[in-house]
This record gives structure tokens, C-alpha cells and sequence, in this order.
């Protein structure tokens, strides 16, 4: 691939879930946190809402690996469209609870608090991890509300997690779930980056492959990006591998706005321009209160961010360098020890 053209020592836009090129922003370490705490305190129910892309696997994955957890067995579903018997079968074969629990619901739940109970009494906790769970019927979601009822006079036995898209969030608040979602007891939503969440993600995993971000990517370049993939990780992986790609077939070192242009155009994705910030308050009014950390100034800001939305097209000289793009520091390597102290 373009590797060696750019001096990478890997493909740093793979969408595999590596937690090497793990990037947290303030609101994902703080979802990082609330997944762990949920998961070692083994409280009932733990919901991680984000649109498709955002990193909610990612994030399972590491606050699993992370020392804060190094107590905790989890089985893991990833694939939670079954039937009731298939679910019965899955849950038998995951907690490795042998032949004969898998027969039954009733021998399965037997045997399912028999093991959770010697496991808690050897100072282990074991949890269920269902991602995508926005696919699950409506009769499985009862299901994992029976589970989440094993307990002791003093402790729950599984605890939950739940992943899935807004769709899910939709659906525990209607009626038929309502007692499911008065078990959940830790809630968190990814939201989709900022612009300058979006520089230091390129940032941070170009440099983890080995390269320099300034002489790979244009700061117009980077903007586009952002608009194109609304600030979703994996419309940005994908349109950066594409560009990386297309820019070596034309032999260039420096991915510009027009080459985004011509790859989002391919890909079908158009833009959404970054939204100016509030006007300023005039005298006598107060002005609204406002999240810190991830707004842009003016001078900040691209001037097609002012021009309204507008047709993706390319704009001959433009090569401002990617570092001059005032983007947030981009966090330290993802360490288990920093985050369990």
C-alpha cells in the first residue's frame, strides 16, 4: 500500500478496533470512565448510546483491557440478532457452563448463579457485554432484564452493558421497556468530533504510524475532512485511507483540499460546514453558557464556515501546512495505569 511512499511503518487508517491508536477526547474519557466504573463496581445496567462510528467499541474494548477491570470476566456479544433458543445456547457456550445448560432456560439460569456465585466468592466478577444492541428484540431486551435480577442480599451477579446506536436509547423509553431502563444505572452518549478533535485525531495516528501529520495533510484538507465526515472516526479513517491512497497514485507527499475533494465525491459524501460560534452579547445581555474546550474562534474558523453551505470544490494554491491548523493537543498513548490512578 502507500506505507513506504509516506515513511509509515503501518496503515494508520485501518478500521479495525486497535487500542493502540485509541484518542479520547474530554466526553470519551469521560464515557471511558463511566464504562469502568460500571464494570468493576458491578452495577446492573451500564448504557453507551453513539451514532454508528463514533468508537463505542473501541471504548469497550479498553476500559475491558484496562487495570480498573482486571478483575472482571466479560463475555462478549457482538452479534445479538437470535432467537430466544440461539440466545439460551450462546449465553451456555460463552460462560462455559457445559452440554446441559444449553437444553434449557431454566437449567441455564441454574447453573449461570451457581458460577457467578463461586466466581463472586473468589473475588471475580463476571459481566455481559452486548454491542449493537440496538438490533435486539424486544423479547431478548426482557431477557437481559431477568439476568440483570441474579443477585445476593448485598450484590448484583451480572452486570450489563449495553452498546448501541441512538435507536436504542429510542427504545427504552417507550412503555413496553420501561422496566428495563429503570435498572439502568449509568447512561453515557458519544457525540461525533469537533473540528479540532477531529485535527488531533488525524494527528495522533499518523504519528503512531510513524509520520509527520504537517507533511501529509494540508490544514484545508483536514477542515474538508471534517465536514464531509461530520466528525464521525470512521468516515474519517476512511476518507484519510482513500486520500493517503490516491495521493500516492499521483505521486504527491501532501494530501490538499482538492484531493478530498475528488475522494468524498467518489465515496458520495458531501459536506457540512462548521457551525460559526454564538454571536457576542451586546450590552445589557447575558450570553448563553456554552461547553469549554471545543469551540473554534473566528480566526479559527474557515471562511466557507461563514459562506453557508456550499458545493465541494477544489481551490487552486491553497497548501497551508496542517500544523498550523490550532488543534487540541492530542492526548498521551492510551495507558491503563494513568487512567486506574
Amino acid at each position: 500500500m502507500y506505507e513506504s511512499f509516506f515513511g509509515l511503518t503501518e496503515l494508520p487508517f485501518n478500521l479495525t478496533a486497535n487500542p493502540k491508536y485509541l484518542f479520547l477526547t474530554v466526553r470519551q474519557r469521560e464515557a471511558l470512565s463511566i464504562l469502568q466504573y460500571g464494570l468493576f463496581s458491578a452495577k446492573p445496567l451500564t448504557v453507551l448510546i453513539g451514532e454508528a462510528g463514533t468508537g463505542k467499541t473501541t471504548l469497550l474494548r479498553a476500559a475491558l483491557a484496562s487495570e480498573r477491570c482486571a478483575n472482571v470476566r466479560c463475555v462478549y456479544l457482538d452479534n445479538p440478532v437470535l432467537d430466544i433458543d440461539d440466545f439460551v445456547r450462546t449465553l451456555a457456550l460463552k460462560f462455559d457452563l457445559g452440554e446441559e445448560a444449553s437444553t434449557s432456560k431454566s437449567r441455564l439460569l441454574d447453573r449461570l448463579q451457581a458460577v457467578l456465585l463461586e466466581r463472586r466468592a473468589r473475588g471475580e466478577i463476571t459481566a455481559l457485554v452486548v454491542d449493537e444492541a440496538q438490533s435486539l428484540s424486544t423479547a431478548l431486551l426482557e431477557e437481559l432484564r431477568l439476568l440483570a435480577n441474579m443477585e445476593t442480599p448485598t450484590q448484583k451477579l451480572l452486570p450489563l452493558v449495553l452498546a448501541g446506536q441512538p435507536e436504542l436509547g429510542a427504545r427504552l423509553d417507550t412503555p413496553e421497556l420501561r422496566q428495563l431502563k429503570q435498572r439502568v444505572t449509568l447512561r453515557c452518549d458519544l457525540m461525533p468530533f469537533e473540528v479540532a478533535d477531529t485535527a488531533s485525531y488525524i494527528a495522533s495516528r499518523v504519528r503512531t504510524a510513524g509520520g509527520v501529520p504537517a507533511k501529509m495533510f494540508t490544514q484545508e484538507a483536514v477542515i474538508l475532512i471534517h465536514e464531509c465526515s461530520r466528525g464521525i472516526p470512521r468516515s474519517i479513517n476512511v476518507i484519510c485511507d482513500n486520500a493517503l491512497l490516491s495521493a500516492m497514485g499521483l505521486g504527491r507527499s501532501l494530501v490538499e483540499r482538492a484531493s478530498i475533494v475528488d475522494v468524498c465525491r467518489d465515496l458520495r459524501l458531501t459536506a457540512s460546514p462548521v457551525a460559526p460560534p454564538a454571536p457576542p452579547a451586546t450590552a445589557g445581555e447575558s450570553q448563553p453558557a456554552r461547553e469549554t474546550g471545543n469551540e473554534q474562534s473566528a480566526a479559527d474558523r474557515p471562511p466557507e464556515a461563514d459562506a453557508g453551505p456550499a458545493p465541494i470544490e477544489g481551490r487552486a494554491g491553497a497548501r497551508r501546512p496542517f500544523k498550523r491548523l490550532r488543534f487540541q493537543t492530542a492526548p498521551a498513548p492510551f495507558s491503563t495505569r494513568i487512567l486506574a490512578e
